[in-house]
């Protein structure tokens, strides 16, 4: 591939960099100086949020309005209910999705927007309570709203100090700032969060159980105390797992019998043919719940230093099999 660098002579390689570090520390320095913002206000909206009925509806034009839904995904993600409402849209129907038991959070830097101020009024007698977001504390914004969250920076990362930069960070910075606190006073956990997120990785590590991917019924292999050693070995075989339960007349799980014990005895020497699985099974193997996660089953097998793992019901009897392949095509390692 063609080096870009050689196709753009008039390319200031020296000044890019600069401006490129540049950037990093006024968005940093705008991240730092909100410290000095966040007191009893921020606590107020918090605990507004927290006792909301409704939904926090979020609004914001333009680049705010970006942030605004970045700000709802997070939300809505870590517990607290949230949906985003385009303020030219709100004008033309769409604020009657607002109602008095939901929060408005309004973001714009400059507080001035005239999609947004203009139905400020309306809002209000909604009676739904107004958070602004501004940097502006000046603003028609901040004075029409119940409460003030000043998202204020020194400047603008851009070099003409006009595109939104510095301040659209600070803005995303504030709305996290707000979401870890509501989860933290929500008592939010792990698990919650992999309820709102089945499809990642998280979510298939806290939702999957063992009898979600275990290998089950026909698929299981199994044979009595008294089967000969040729009925171990078909059955080994016939069910590709390396292994096979050794089970009592109830079902109950008594021993394993795998690959490794097999090479085991040949290495010994031992006559194989006249032994029944009862002689050469591992007494008490490991089992897992089928209730269990399946996380958790990745767990006892690297701590046992083992590929495959029985699944046992309530009552103590074979229903499964698991082995680090099947834990691999569910995705949980």
């Amino acid at each position: 591939m063609t080096n870009p660098l050689t196709t753009a002579p008039f390319f200031d390689v020296d000044r890019a960099l600069a401006l490129a570090l540049e950037t990093l520390e006024i968005e940093a320095a705008a991240v730092l100086g909100l410290k000095r913002y966040v007191g009893p206000d921020f606590a107020q909206v918090v605990a507004l949020m927290l006792a909301v009925q409704g939904r926090v509806v979020v609004m914001g034009m333009g680049k705010s309005g970006h942030i605004g839904r970045k700000i709802v995904a997070t939300l809505s993600s870590t517990g607290t209910p949230a949906m985003f409402v385009h303020p030219a849209e709100a004008s033309h129907g769409d604020l009657g999705m607002i109602k008095p038991v939901d929060v408005v959070l309004a973001i714009s830097n400059s507080g001035e927007s005239n999609e947004l101020t203009v139905i400020l009024p309306m809002i209000k007698r909604l009676g739904a309570p107004l958070v602004a977001m501004t940097g502006n504390p000046e603003s028609s914004l901040a004075r029409y709203a119940d409460f003030f969250l000043n998202s204020g920076v020194e400047k603008e990362a851009c070099p003409l100090n006009l595109a939104p930069t510095a301040s659209t960070t600070a803005q995303l910075a504030l709305g996290d700032a707000l979401a870890v606190a509501l989860l933290d006073a929500r008592g939010f956990k792990a698990e919650d969060f992999a309820r709102s997120h089945p499809g990642g990785s998280l979510g298939r590590k806290l939702l999957t159980l063992v009898s979600d991917v275990m290998r089950s019924g026909e698929q299981v292999p199994r044979v009595g105390l008294t089967a000969t050693f040729s009925e171990v070995m078909r059955e080994m075989s016939a069910k590709g797992l390396g292994a096979t339960a050794v089970v009592d007349a109830t079902g109950a799980v008594r021993g394993i019998f795998t690959d490794g014990d097999l090479r085991r005895l040949v290495e010994k020497g031992a006559d194989l043919r006249s032994c029944t699985a009862q002689e050469v099974m591992h007494p008490k193997p490991s089992t897992i719940s089928r209730d269990a996660l399946a996380v958790d089953a990745v767990e006892l097998m690297e701590q046992r230093c083992i590929t495959s793992v029985l699944v046992v019901d309530d009552a103590g009897a074979l229903c499964g099999a698991l082995n680090t392949n099947d834990l691999m095509r569910a995705k949980v390692i």
